[in-house]
C-alpha cells in the first residue's frame, strides 16, 4: 500500500484525444493519485478522426461513430487509473481536427479552428480547479498533431503565471532501447528510424519511474482504448478478438509491447518522461511546492 502523502496537491493532464492520457502520462497519474494527489484529466476531443483496431467495429470509422464509442473507453480507462475526467465543453464539444489536409482540419467546430473558445473554457475549469502541476504536451505536440500542438497552445494561455507545467514526451533513447530487447508478433514490424524521430523527443528533464501497481493500472486502460490500443501479451477483447504477442527478452527493464492500428511495435516502459515547460528549477513533479 502506497503512502499518502500526496494528499492536498491537486494535478491536471491535459490531453487531444481519449488514449492520450494513457500513452504518455497514464502510469504516472495512478502513482499520483494512488499517493492522494487530486488528479484530473481534462480531454479535448472524442478522437473521432481515429482508426480502429480489430474488425467487429470497423464500421464505427468508416460511418463517423467513432467518437462516441471512444468516450465510453476513456471513461473506462479513467476508472482504471482511479482519476476524474472533464470534457471540455462537453462531450462532442469539440471535434477532432485531423492532421493537416484531412477533411476534419477544415471543419469549424475542429479544435484547430477554435482555440480562443478553447482557451476561456480551459481557464475556467483552471480556476475551480487550482492545481499545482500541469502535464501537457510540449510546443511540437509530441509529434507534430495538430490537435496536440493546439492542446500546447491553450494550455500556454489558460494556465497561471505560477502553475509548473511539464511536457509528457516519449523519450527517444528510451524507446529505441526499449525495441532492441522485443521482437515484434507475426503481422507486426519494428517502426523505422524517421518514424520514431519523428515520434518520440530527445531530452527528458524527469524520469517518472512505474512499479508494479503503477505498470498494471496502465496496462489496463490501455486494454480500455481497445480500439486505439493494441498490446501484444495475448490477451483478447470483443473489441479486437485477435491475439497477438511479443517476445520480450528483459522484462525487469522493458516488461511489455503494444502497437497502434499502424502495427508498429513499441516498448511498454517502467517509466514517463517529461521536459520542464514552467516552473524554473523543478527536479520532480511536484517537489518544492
Amino acid at each position: 500500500m502506497r503512502t499518502k502523502d500526496l494528499v492536498g496537491y491537486r494535478v491536471v493532464a491535459v490531453h487531444a484525444h481519449p488514449d492520450d492520457e494513457t500513452l504518455f502520462t497514464g502510469g504516472t497519474l495512478a502513482t499520483l493519485a494512488a499517493r492522494g494527489a487530486q488528479v484530473t484529466v481534462i480531454t479535448l476531443t472524442l478522437g473521432e478522426d481515429g482508426e480502429v483496431i480489430g474488425a467487429p467495429y470497423q464500421g464505427l470509422a468508416e460511418h463517423h461513430q467513432l467518437g462516441g464509442f471512444r468516450a465510453r473507453e476513456l471513461a473506462c480507462a479513467l476508472t482504471a487509473l482511479g482519476v476524474e475526467g472533464i470534457q471540455l465543453g462537453g462531450f462532442g464539444h469539440f471535434h477532432d481536427s485531423g492532421m493537416v489536409g484531412s477533411p476534419s482540419h477544415d471543419n469549424p467546430r475542429a479544435l484547430v479552428n477554435r482555440l480562443d473558445e478553447a482557451v476561456d473554457l480551459l481557464r475556467a475549469e483552471l480556476e475551480v480547479l487550482q492545481p499545482h502541476a500541469i502535464l501537457t504536451y510540449g510546443p511540437d505536440g509530441g509529434y507534430n498533431h495538430p490537435d496536440h500542438v493546439a492542446v500546447h497552445r491553450v494550455v500556454e494561455k489558460a494556465a497561471s503565471a505560477s502553475t509548473r507545467i511539464w511536457w509528457a514526451i516519449f523519450d527517444r533513447a528510451a524507446n529505441y532501447s526499449g525495441l532492441e530487447t522485443l521482437d515484434a508478433p507475426a503481422g507486426w514490424r519494428k517502426p523505422d528510424a524517421a518514424y520514431l524521430d519523428n515520434f518520440t523527443t530527445a531530452g527528458a528533464d524527469l524520469a517518472f519511474a512505474l512499479d508494479d501497481a503503477a505498470l498494471h493500472a496502465k496496462r489496463a486502460a490501455m486494454r480500455a482504448h481497445a480500439t486505439q490500443i493494441w498490446l501484444a501479451d495475448g490477451t483478447t477483447t470483443a473489441t479486437n478478438p485477435e491475439a497477438a504477442v511479443a517476445a520480450v527478452h528483459d522484462p525487469a527493464a522493458v516488461p511489455g509491447a503494444y502497437c497502434l492500428s499502424n502495427r508498429l511495435l513499441m516498448p511498454l516502459l517502467r517509466a514517463e518522461y517529461f521536459q520542464l515547460g514552467r516552473g524554473a528549477g523543478a527536479t520532480d513533479l511536484l517537489g518544492d511546492l
